[in-house]
């Protein structure tokens, strides 16, 4: 039987291997630790990032103007509304809390085994921020990813879907971990008052390191919570 025979958006799929689970989590490791292939990988934690921002300022009743990607993996989106106020705050605070907590989430999902709703999940997330995109690199990257997710989870095995899926959750726990470490040491070494934790302090005027920690924070329980749900612990 085919994989598009065996396709079920909201059925079960079967738990994998653990020795899969833990190869998963390395290999993911494997691309975030080392500075050169971070450089790269990137590029799919600012996805993430600028998302959360677009998604909560929707949420909020902003108007979400775009989303631009860049290749140094920065990222920007724009939206109107109040330059105050709780919809701007949560705004301005969901990019770098949205990579750990969407890898959260993925972690809930396979955890009750779910592996073909997360995949298509993430594939209908990328195609609606293909909607704001407003620049021909974030395109690129965006359709490219998106594609990644739609051919794993309409044309391959189960236990290739399996394999994808746990490896991407694994990425976007430990890749949310990283960012907020490079954002404290950029402000150690050049502060320009322009990033998350700046905005949030001049929006809240509670200070940038507080930010900081909530980042830490969140990013770091996301990883031990989704990491125990993976491994069954």
């Amino acid at each position: 039987m085919s994989a598009l025979e065996d396709f079920q958006l909201f059925g079960t799929q079967s738990a994998p291997a653990q020795w899969l689970v833990v190869a998963t989590g390395i290999a993911a490791l494997a691309v975030v630790v080392p500075h050169s292939l971070w450089r790269v990988s990137r590029n799919a934690i600012t996805i993430a990032h600028e998302g959360g921002h677009g998604l909560v300022a929707l949420l909020t009743g902003r108007r979400l103007d775009g989303i631009r990607l860049h290749s140094d993996t920065s990222g920007l989106t724009v939206s109107r509304g109040k330059p105050h106020g709780p919809g701007m705050i949560l705004t301005a605070a969901a990019g770098y809390t949205a990579p750990p907590l969407l890898g959260l989430g993925g972690a809930a999902l396979l955890a009750a085994h779910h592996v073909t709703l997360f995949l298509w999940l993430a594939t209908a997330l990328l195609v609606a921020m293909l909607v704001m995109i407003r620049n021909a690199y974030g395109v690129l990257t965006v359709v490219v990813t998106g594609a990644a997710f739609l051919l794993i989870s309409w044309l391959t095995s189960p236990d290739v879907q399996s394999a994808f899926a746990y490896t991407a959750v694994w990425f976007l726990l430990l890749g949310g971990v990283r960012p907020a470490f490079e954002l404290q040491s950029k402000r150690r070494r050049h502060n320009d008052g322009d990033s998350d934790a700046d905005q949030l302090a001049r929006l809240t005027h509670v200070p940038p390191a507080l930010w900081l920690f909530l980042f830490h924070a969140v990013s770091v329980c996301s990883l031990i919570g989704g990491g125990r749900w993976l491994l069954g612990l």
